[in-house]
């Protein structure tokens, strides 16, 4: 049915982001299908039996494989250039199915300090059960990258940019140290989405999504997915058809749709960010604000290398400490007050009581979080609109 040919021509992100994956049935619809079914049926005994031994490809229950999962999965791939994707009930699911598929027990993750609170939960109370050790590292630190390494260390786990500090990593080099240690460096690639940022043509091995924020774009679904070669995507699907964390067919369709419109809002999103992050660096109550695009982060340089612009989120830290960030928080009317993020809608947060209340002081000091930390995810609002909003809570320190 006229399906489009990912490997026929040098096909651009936006195109790949509309078209990619997508296999028409018989009917000939020309948007995506959805295939809401929970199992799938055969001619003969004979050919279920071969669909179960894998002899014969096809579809056998949706925690398995599903046709509106596959083109999410494909489209994600084709546009993070990665052999194979798999995708997930939430984005923590992609990161426990990764490391459950390649580690056992005595192996060792080395991370960045900088990872997301529910992340490091992970590590801390679970991983470490089953005999994962884990060494957490500055995330510029290269020196402690390399050094951090033991005999069994298996993964290299970072963000960048960071959350919420939005401090970034030199992708290529840490990929250089950890294939040096024999480890696979896997890149969480949520803030920037591969409209921006393409980890593994920076030699990453493995990139990991919340599907749930800039894939979808609108808030409207939880997933997540994994991208990387055929040989290790193989394993995490091997978990997920086991374990059951996949993802429903219907999450995979809204996926589909906000891939269609990702380049686009990307792009919006990144310029509304830059230009309230230049505005509230001229605002008095804000002691400093992180976001790469401005010439005044020291990570700026390296943000124009690697990536094609800045993102959408921002983090500012405002005089008073806890008080002062409420304050501003309590006193915006049209922002969002969630921990949620990669939506049209502006969101703010303050992260030392939301997203990283339950990982320890200690913990929020080596990230940089501070309790007059706020995070700004920047939507598609009119931009006046935006510092009108912030202006009055600042107004109130």
């Amino acid at each position: 049915m006229n399906d489009f040919d990912i490997n026929a021509h040098e096909w651009g992100l936006e195109t790949l982001g509309v078209r990619a994956g997508q296999t028409r049935s018989a009917e000939g619809e020309h948007s995506e299908a959805i295939y809401p079914t929970s199992s799938f049926v055969f001619g003969s005994a004979a050919e279920a039996a071969a669909r179960f031994s894998g002899e014969v490809p096809g579809n056998v229950y949706s925690r398995f494989t599903n046709p509106t999962v596959r083109m999410f999965e494909q489209r994600i791939a084709a546009l993070e250039g990665g052999e194979k994707a798999v995708g997930t009930a939430s984005g923590m699911a992609a990161i426990l199915s990764t490391c459950m598929a390649l580690l056992e027990a005595g192996d060792h993750i080395v991370a960045s300090r900088n990872i997301f609170g529910s992340t490091i939960n992970l590590f801390e109370k679970y991983m470490k059960k089953f005999g994962v050790s884990i060494s957490y590292v500055d995330l510029q630190d290269y020196t402690g990258w390399a050094e951090a390494a033991q005999e069994r260390t298996k993964l290299y786990f970072l963000e960048t940019p960071s959350n919420p500090s939005c401090e970034l990593a030199d992708i290529a080099k840490i990929a250089e140290i950890a294939h040096e240690k024999g480890a696979k460096l896997i890149v969480d690639n949520c803030f920037c989405t591969p409209a921006l940022q393409r980890p593994l043509s920076l030699g990453a091995d493995i990139v990991i999504h919340s599907a749930t924020k800039y894939l979808d774009g609108q808030g409207r679904c939880v997933g997540g997915v994994v991208v990387g070669n055929e040989q290790d995507m193989e394993q995490v699907v091997g978990f997920v058809r086991t374990c059951g964390p996949s993802l429903s067919p219907f999450n995979a369709w809204v996926f589909l749709k906000g891939l269609e419109t990702l380049n686009l809002r990307m792009k919006a999103h990144s310029e509304n960010a830059l230009a309230l992050a230049e505005w509230l660096e001229q605002q008095p109550q804000v002691v400093k604000v992180n976001y790469s695009g401005l010439a005044s982060h020291p990570d700026h340089e390296l943000a124009k290398k690697q990536q094609s612009a800045f993102g959408a989120v921002l983090s500012i830290e405002v005089r008073g400490g806890k008080e002062g960030a409420w304050t501003v928080v309590d006193n915006t009317q049209m922002m969002s007050i969630t921990a949620n993020l990669g939506d049209v809608k502006t969101t703010i947060t303050h992260p030392a009581s939301t997203t990283h209340g339950r990982i320890s002081q200690q913990e929020r000091d080596d990230a940089g979080i501070t309790d007059g930390m706020l995070r700004i995810a920047v939507g598609l609002e009119t931009l006046e609109d935006l510092k009108t909003d912030l202006a009055r809570g600042l107004a109130k320190i």
